[in-house]
């Protein structure tokens, strides 16, 4: 069976033709353009701001006019990840979708459920005739992956409604009335290599399997992060033996919990079996202390080509400790939210190489304070070996509103619906709404969407069922819109 032919087929067919577009963030020229002639074709008002957001505006279908405008809100770019082993080429081809029971997932990639779902969502609703609906101003993002730079400069003459519907949490029993913010913190240092001993010996330690995901939703899970693990290996070869690091590769995403790390060291021919011996014993309890979490976890190593040149064992040591003692996972679990992770840190990407020594690291809250404070934490250790530290992507998050009027619409409606209470929630990734309720001061906000897992990594998907359930919400909660104040 093929994705267009699944149910609701509007939305479906819409998200495989977005699939088949090309969409990482900062290059998201294809999406645009592609969103901008699926607009006019429809020969509604659509606009392309400054810094390259997308506005279609849909009048009301008759009989709703008096109701007020809706915001519905979705971003255009996708995560890009994939499998060590897969090959795929995100700048030229479209995600290669499979259909597995009740969900649908991608080939090997990151599938763009998210926040291409919500995309998918809107595109039907705007090409409808048939569906009741008040006005509708479609509001597609840029660059809300990596930085958010469309909702930042989200241009807000172009906007007048009043409701805010964000079509980007991954849970259908829940609606979302808070986020947190988050900042970037990354280092970078250079460094001078040092000869090698052409009598050494070279082994390469990889790290794969780990579960990885979305670094603010999955935060909490105890899953292992690829770039700490490699860390603790070769501290632990370290306090017995004098290896150095020729290179380090870990992660991917700067806003996903890393999933694959390979490091080459260098050593003493004579220190090799103890090397070897002190891989296998460590690798072996390690797997014991992630057998719960991570039971995919592999860790390998094997002899490779001696390289000319390695990392000193003092800067060595220097680099190691500073990844050793940065601050990574859950840092605050929230006392005001049962549940909520209030401040976290992810240890993303982490490259020595050729030289430099550098590192990107992403640090969340949903309290301002709390995020200065780990923030500041984490550039402390890599200042205090001498690294030059840049922050920045600063965005705030989203205070909750428990008397929201759109909030208590849509629990009294999933109610009637469901025969149950939604969950009500805050959630510890960020999303636009934080940064929208600026430019749009008292405008009421919700974000909700269907079941999405490990979204941020080749394992993502989205439930048939569960968008089948969120896509029939929706369009009632479209009638329950207030008439206008």
């Amino acid at each position: 069976m093929l994705v267009k032919n699944l149910e609701p087929k509007a939305l479906w067919n819409h998200f495989a033709e977005l699939n088949a577009v090309p969409r990482p963030s900062k290059k998201e020229e294809r999406v645009v353009a592609f969103m901008m002639e699926f607009g006019k074709r429809l020969g509604l008002e659509t606009i392309k701001d400054a810094i390259d957001n997308v506005i279609i505006k849909k009048p009301a279908t008759l009989g709703m006019e008096d109701r007020a405008t809706v915001v519905l809100q979705s971003h255009l770019d996708m995560v890009h990840q994939k499998n060590g082993d897969t090959v795929f080429d995100f700048d030229q081809q479209g995600i290669e979708m499979l259909i597995e029971g009740d969900w649908v997932t991608a080939n090997g990639t990151t599938l763009g459920a998210d926040n291409g779902i919500g995309v998918a969502t809107i595109m039907a609703l705007l090409e409808s005739t048939d569906i009741p609906h008040p006005a509708i101003e479609a509001l597609f993002t840029i660059d809300e992956e990596t930085g958010m730079t469309g909702a930042i400069h989200v241009d807000p003459k172009n906007i007048s409604g009043t409701i805010l519907l964000n079509l980007d949490t991954e849970d259908d029993d829940e609606l979302s009335i808070g986020c947190a913010g988050g900042i970037d913190t990354n280092s970078s240092y250079l460094y001078s290599n040092e000869k090698v001993d052409p009598e050494s010996q070279a082994i390469e330690i990889t790290i794969k399997g780990l579960l990885g995901g979305h670094s603010g939703m999955d935060i909490h899970r105890g899953r292992g992060n690829a770039n700490k693990l490699m860390t603790r290996i070769v501290r632990h070869l370290l306090d017995h033996t004098s290896v150095r690091i020729s290179s380090f590769d870990g992660g991917s995403l700067r806003n996903a919990i890393p999933r694959e790390a390979k490091a080459s060291i260098v050593f003493s021919a004579k220190e090799q079996s103890t090397i070897e011996r002190l891989l296998a014993a460590f690798s072996a309890e390690l797997k014991v202390e992630f057998k719960t979490v991570e039971q995919a976890l592999v860790i390998e190593f094997k002899s490779v080509q001696l390289p000319s040149e390695a990392v000193s064992v003092a800067e060595t040591i220097k680099f190691v400790d500073a990844l050793y003692s940065v601050v990574n996972g859950v840092f605050r679990m929230s006392p005001d939210i049962d549940g909520l992770v209030e401040a976290s840190s992810s240890l993303a990407r982490v490259i020595i190489k050729d030289g430099s020594f550098t590192t990107q690291s992403l640090q969340r809250s949903s309290v301002e304070s709390t995020k200065k404070d780990v923030a500041n934490m984490v550039k402390s250790s890599f200042e205090l070996i001498g690294c030059e530290v840049v922050q920045n992507g600063d965005y705030p998050g989203w205070s909750p509103n428990a008397h929201s009027p759109i909030l208590t619409i849509m629990k009294d409606l999933y109610i009637q619906r469901y025969n149950e209470e939604p969950k009500i929630k805050a959630c510890h990734a960020g999303l636009e709404c934080g940064i929208l309720g600026k430019h749009f001061p008292g405008m009421d906000m919700i974000s909700f969407g269907p079941n999405i897992r490990a979204a941020h990594s080749p394992d993502e998907k989205v439930q048939i069922s569960s968008v089948q359930k969120y896509w029939g919400y929706l369009l009632e909660t479209l009638t329950k819109i207030p008439t206008k104040n």
